[in-house]
C-alpha cells in the first residue's frame, strides 16, 4: 500500500497523467460513423481530451483500438526502436500502422471513425466501448459479445498463464 501511494505522490509532483480506464459502454454510431464518447468515459479523459486521439486497426481482434495521443506516443518509442534494416520489423510496422487516423472529439463531443476502420471492424450502428487499460476498444456490439463468449470458456486457464506467476512486487516469475 506504502509503495502505491509514494508512487501516485511522485506521479503528482512530476504533473504525469496516469491513464487507466475503466468500463463497458453501449452506445451507437450514426449514419455518418459518428459516435458520442459516453459520459463517464469523457470524465476519465477530461485531462486529456484536448489532445487528440489515434484510431486504429487491432492486430489481435477485429475491433478498433483508440489511443490517447500521449500512449500512442509512447507506443511509437518503442516502435521506433526497431531496426529497419530488419524485413520483418518493417514488415510489423507497416502492419502495425496500417489504417492508423488522429481523430478528435468534435464541438459536440462526438467522434468520427473513418469509413475504412468501420469496414474493418463491421461497425455500423450497435457499438461496445471498452476499456483496455489505457487504450478503448471499439467494437461492432455482435462481436464483442461473440469474443467475450468465445473466451469466456478458457478464460480462467489464460487468467492463470498470464497472471499466476505474478507476485506482489510486481515481479513475473
Amino acid at each position: 500500500m506504502v509503495k502505491i501511494h509514494i508512487f501516485v505522490t511522485i506521479i503528482q509532483i512530476l504533473g504525469l497523467k496516469v491513464v487507466n480506464l475503466i468500463g463497458t459502454y453501449e452506445c451507437k454510431a450514426d449514419v455518418k460513423g459518428r459516435l458520442m464518447l459516453p459520459s463517464p468515459l469523457k470524465k476519465q479523459l477530461s485531462g486529456i481530451l484536448q489532445e487528440g486521439f489515434v484510431m486504429k486497426r487491432s492486430v489481435f481482434q477485429p475491433c478498433l483500438e483508440l489511443y490517447p495521443m500521449k500512449e500512442w506516443n509512447e507506443m511509437m518509442a518503442k516502435v521506433n526502436k526497431l531496426n529497419r534494416f530488419v524485413k520483418k520489423n518493417n514488415d510489423f510496422i507497416r502492419r502495425f500502422t496500417a489504417g492508423v487516423k488522429v481523430v478528435e472529439l468534435d464541438v459536440s463531443g462526438r467522434m468520427l471513425i473513418p469509413k475504412d476502420l468501420q469496414q474493418f471492424s463491421g461497425i455500423n450502428k450497435e457499438v461496445v466501448l471498452s476499456s483496455s487499460v489505457n487504450i478503448i476498444e471499439i467494437w461492432d456490439k455482435d462481436k464483442y459479445e461473440k469474443a467475450i463468449d468465445d473466451a469466456a470458456v478458457d478464460f480462467a486457464d489464460l487468467a492463470e498463464d498470464v497472471m499466476g506467476h505474478v507476485n506482489d512486487d510486481d515481479v513475473v516469475s
